[in-house]
């Protein structure tokens, strides 16, 4: 009887979903970018928008986080979730925000396939978040992680082949400079994409 009276703890998916959904926007918004690069300003200010919505989605679940007596899950394991997925969209924006800043004139082939993978990433994160409403299958979730994995292994070798290929373009050193940072960012954000997997290991293995 106490717990039908307690906070349902089911809204935390819900918010879990929400992140993932906006992060794969944030994803497949930088990717068109770099693949149709116009209309830079706007763009970036249209992915700026869907960071903001991420925000604001982090925000009412740690609202919730403290509020809720019931959780599917160790708190601890909850707010790190949340934070990582934020910050995957952070710094997919970030990188968005340099092509803009930066006054990037064109695009580039291996920054375009660095954001493909970091879209393959964000997807293959909503399709294991979601499965943590079935926890008791433990198998499928980590096989996904296992995936994430492959995704962010091979974002860091396209990471070393893009500033290779850059570094021999004989471009000037300002526009070498500006690009390696974006590089970076784009490749950190896979990176941010592995820690939600090692996260979800975590529940996952202490749960099943």
């Amino acid at each position: 009887m106490l717990e039908k009276l307690m906070p349902r703890s089911d809204e935390f998916f819900d918010d879990f979903d929400a992140q993932c959904a906006v992060t794969v926007q944030g994803a497949q918004m930088l990717h068109a970018l770099l693949s149709d690069y116009r209309d830079v300003a706007a763009r970036v200010q249209a992915l700026k928008e869907v960071e903001h919505k991420g925000d604001s989605v982090t925000h009412t679940a740690f609202t919730r986080l403290h509020q809720q007596f019931i959780t599917p899950f160790d708190r601890t394991q909850i707010h790190s979730l949340l934070s990582r997925i934020d910050e995957v969209l952070d710094f997919t924006n970030a990188a968005a925000a340099r092509l803009h800043y930066y006054e990037i004139q064109s695009s580039l082939p291996e920054a375009t396939e660095l954001s493909r993978v970091l879209v393959l990433c964000t997807e293959k994160i909503r399709e294991v978040v979601a499965m943590l409403r079935l926890i008791k299958q433990p198998e499928r979730i980590l096989s996904g992680c296992k995936a994430i994995k492959r995704l962010e292994t091979q974002a860091d070798e396209l990471l070393r082949s893009g500033k290779g290929q850059l570094f021999k373009s004989g471009v000037d050193p300002l526009t070498i400079i500006k690009w390696k940072e974006i590089y970076d960012l784009i490749e950190t954000a896979t990176d941010k994409c592995l820690d939600v997997a090692h996260v979800i290991e975590g529940v996952v293995l202490e749960h099943s």
